[in-house]
């Protein structure tokens, strides 16, 4: 005869069942977590625009900074030559102001005298900038971004290229 340990009480199967049940729960949560974590690991796929990007023939821009807004980025024109300045601010990415100044103003920029004649404010936070995108007051710290500018070859269209930043004295002579 079994002994009443060995025998099978009525509530043994049931009990069996569900410490089963609570531990496939257990581990599908703990599986559903690990697949999270390493899924947050791979970048989704971002359809941006393409960085390089034809802004338009030279005869189109007048003289002075023409804004495109869709690119957030500034071409300027001095006579014959052509630049691209950014216009993300670079201390927290708001789109600057362009400011044109009444009277030039002589600031001094990497050791030589400028007249500038406009200025690129940001309206977030209250950076400024001279001209050629050199940062002189509040937050930003560091200049706006100048891009190349290169004339294509097939149409003669501004080729503007955001993926390769210039240095600040980069001009493109049409």
């Amino acid at each position: 005869m079994k002994s009443q340990t060995e025998a099978s009480r009525p509530g043994d199967s049931r009990r069996g069942w569900l410490h089963k049940l609570g531990i496939g729960g257990l581990l599908a949560g703990v599986t559903g977590m690990g697949y999270a974590f390493v899924r947050s690991l791979v970048p989704n796929v971002l359809y941006e625009e393409p960085q390089r990007f034809k802004a338009g023939t030279p005869d189109q821009f007048p003289e002075g900074a023409t804004f495109l807004e869709d690119r957030r980025v500034f071409i300027v024109r001095e006579q014959n030559t052509f630049h691209a300045i950014s216009a993300a601010c670079t201390h927290l990415g708001c789109t600057v102001k362009m400011v044109s100044l009444n009277q030039p103003k002589t600031v001094r920029i990497s050791g030589r005298q400028v007249a500038e004649t406009r200025e690129f404010h940001c309206p977030c936070h209250g950076s400024k900038y001279y001209g050629d995108g050199t940062n002189f007051a509040g937050p930003a710290p560091k200049p706006l971004a100048c891009f190349r500018v290169e004339l294509a070859t097939e149409d003669g269209q501004l080729m503007v290229d955001m993926d390769a930043p210039v240095d600040r004295g980069f001009r493109l002579t049409v």
